[in-house]
């Protein structure tokens, strides 16, 4: 087996996980407060990822000069995350998920505007198509009383937040390892949450709490998190990076295998053609040249 599809297989797994995370994520949302569950999947995710990098060589004791930039990012990203949950108690996640796939798009703006990356003609067409096809779903297809709810409008803005982080983490990377990186934003990110979490962590009853909250929080923290990030880390050094970023279309495909797994109906047949228009964007992605 090839280097490539090796990556391609580990991309294949990550988009899988990421995507569990939508209809377990709404299955919890509304039994817990963002802030709170959050606060505890980043302890959580950041003991892993620090035992991870024990086990993988430590860090450096330049790795924690200007500590600032582990809040900036700890801060973004736990915005993302909060606004996830709190949007998934009223968003489906088939059309969250759809609008996860507009991160990639959101990216290449600030990624222009912060590193004056320039994307070529292929992947801009690549990007629009993907976006086309999200909006497609979230609006089931112009069906009537179909919009941008509430839950989706919410989950917008984390993805802005998740868009702006990629591109961040590049400009202000001082040369850490990937996992050094991670641990010292998830760090920040968990006290931040825990400072201004507290009256929502003070106010749950965390003893009443259902089983599906602790399965959100461990799978969001070890799957959709640590799992996720090894295998990117080890797709990244495997593939173009626009490959990498082109399985975040089939996202969405991922969250109809997750629900009907789990018990739940699938999507309403005009939100496949979107669907299918995001996977349309991932091939055109994957093509060489």
């Amino acid at each position: 087996m090839s280097d490539a599809l090796r990556g391609h297989l580990a991309m294949l797994l990550a988009s899988a996980l990421i995507a569990g995370s939508f209809p377990i994520g709404a299955a919890a949302a509304n039994d817990i407060a963002p802030m709170a569950l959050n606060a505890v999947r980043f302890v959580v995710a950041a003991c892993v990822i620090g035992i991870a990098m024990v086990l993988t060589g430590g860090a450096s004791r330049g790795a924690w000069a200007a500590p600032w930039r582990y809040a900036v990012l700890g801060g973004v990203f736990a915005i993302y995350f909060v606004l996830m949950f709190e949007g998934l108690k009223t968003a489906a996640p088939v059309s969250a998920a759809a609008v996860f796939t507009l991160t990639p798009i959101i990216t290449a703006g600030f990624g222009w505007a912060l590193l004056g990356q320039v994307a070529t003609g292929r992947i801009l067409v690549a990007l629009a198509l993907g976006a086309a096809g999200a909006l497609w779903v979230i609006f089931s297809g112009g069906a009537e009383g179909a919009g941008l709810g509430r839950g989706e409008a919410v989950y917008l803005v984390g993805c802005v937040a998740h868009a702006l982080y990629t591109p961040l983490v590049r400009k202000l990377n001082r040369g850490e390892r990937a996992i050094v990186f991670s641990f010292g934003t998830l760090v920040a990110g968990a006290v931040l949450l825990i400072v201004l979490g507290a009256p929502a962590l003070a106010a749950t009853d965390w003893g009443a709490l259902p089983p599906r909250v602790w399965i959100a929080i461990l799978y969001t923290a070890v799957a959709a998190s640590a799992a996720t990030f090894v295998l990117l880390q080890f797709a990244t050094l495997r593939l173009p990076s626009s490959k990498v970023m082109a399985y975040t279309y089939l996202v969405p495909s991922w969250v109809i295998v997750w629900t009907l797994a789990l018990g739940g109906g699938g999507p309403p047949a005009v939100q496949l053609v979107g669907v299918a228009v995001t996977v349309g964007a991932l091939a055109l992605l994957l093509r060489d040249g």
